[in-house]
């Protein structure tokens, strides 16, 4: 690893530590030696990740860096190039007049929003857990989860961006701040279409009347001031807005691709199309679901079971949809680690869902299965049925017996 990624790693660590001093998390020496020795190892697992090259990097990341640096950097905004949306693409335009390896400032992007995502986290837990202790194991819990590391420093993926702004976005929303929390997922969003796994939440923040109607409003407008540096670099606005459309249909035809859904369990299939229908319908079965109990208790509509509700959604819904990927379960991953800290008897399953997670990364990034995915598919019904029983506890409180 060269200097120029050495001294990035370092002020990122060095961000991360100003981040939870800023926080109040850092008041006595104790503490700043603790978490400086903590976020000290993090940040070393992720330097010995950073030169490892995979074929997405090869094949697509690399060459739409080098699309901007031979086109003129941002004037070349206005041409299509990759199907990532947008809001990514402007990172990768910029990386182009930097003069340092690609591959690092990819890696770095990511890794600065492990950081920023690890401080959502806590500061969720902040809602649920007055113990600094507890929200600062939340930080580093997910600082150091085995998904999170690898999905950015290993595999130069970007899956903490938009998971960093959803779980702001559910932040906010409990915080009062309903606004700012439809600003933050419609970023999530135009980062990245897999949001959808947990915007539904936002149709439960209504019935709990944590945020207001015209709240949705703000959902459009964000999305589209994000696209505007591109639309005035000479990209097509309507395009911007049927890009994911276009994306779907690049997806592939496969029920499953090292995903642990549903399908993982499918074998010879006869008819695929009618099989993936049935997935679809039962997602958003789910979805209904979700909405009709939520609407039937929403008196109970606390905190701690809207946290449960997000959870079955972020798990439910990618485990039913047909053309799953490995990385799918991004949100799944970090919100079911919340859910654990807030209420430890849970540390199950953000256990199991790193399993099941973990035996589709290893499936793509060793190019063979550690064993069968259907393991995995296994886990998050149990993963399912414990953010089931972690809602319905809070939905459906025992009462009190009179004194």
């Amino acid at each position: 690893m060269d200097a120029a990624a050495i001294t990035i790693l370092l002020a990122i660590a060095a961000g991360a530590l100003i981040l939870l001093y800023l926080s109040g998390m850092l008041k006595r020496p104790e503490h700043v030696i603790v978490c400086a020795a903590l976020v000290a190892g993090a940040f070393v697992i992720r330097a010995l990740c950073m030169s490892h090259v995979t074929l997405d990097y090869e094949t697509f990341l690399s060459q739409w860096v080098k699309f901007y640096r031979e086109n003129g950097g941002f004037d070349a905004l206005g041409q299509k190039i990759g199907n990532y949306n947008l809001p990514y693409l402007y990172f990768l335009a910029a990386f182009s007049y930097i003069g340092i390896n690609d591959l690092v400032l990819i890696k770095a992007l990511s890794i600065v929003f492990d950081v920023i995502l690890a401080w959502a986290v806590m500061r969720l837990l902040s809602l649920y857990t007055d113990s600094k202790a507890r929200q600062l194991a939340g930080f580093f819990l997910t600082l150091c989860l085995p998904t999170v590391i690898l999905n950015g420093a290993y595999w130069g993926q970007c899956d903490s961006i938009y998971t960093a702004f959803a779980v702001l976005a559910i932040y906010l929303s409990l915080s009062g701040r309903g606004a700012a929390g439809m600003a933050c997922i419609a970023v999530s969003f135009a980062f990245k279409l897999q949001a959808v796994f947990i915007m539904p939440v936002f149709v439960v923040f209504l019935i709990a009347r944590r945020i207001k109607l015209w709240h949705f409003l703000l959902f459009p407008a964000v999305y589209v001031v994000l696209m505007l540096p591109a639309v005035l670099a000479g990209y097509p606005l309507l395009d911007t807005i049927t890009l994911y459309f276009d994306q779907m249909g690049t997806v592939g035809s496969g029920l499953n691709y090292n995903s642990s859904s549903i399908y993982a369990f499918a074998r010879d299939v006869s008819n695929e199309q009618l099989a993936g229908a049935l997935g679809i319908m039962a997602a958003f079965t789910l979805m209904a679901a979700v909405f009709a109990w939520a609407f039937a208790r929403r008196r109970h509509l606390t905190d701690a079971s809207i946290l449960g509700l997000a959870v079955i959604l972020a798990v439910g819904i990618p485990y039913l949809l047909p053309h799953m990927h490995e990385r799918y379960f991004f949100t799944a991953d970090i919100l079911t680690l919340a859910l654990a800290v807030a209420a430890p008897q849970y540390m199950l399953l953000p256990a199991l869902t790193q399993f099941a997670s973990l035996l589709g990364y290893h499936a793509y990034l060793k190019m063979r299965y550690l064993m069968p995915m259907s393991y995995g598919a296994a886990a998050l019904i149990i993963v399912l049925a414990g953010a089931v029983m972690f809602t319905a506890a809070r939905l459906h409180p025992r009462s009190r017996s009179r004194s």
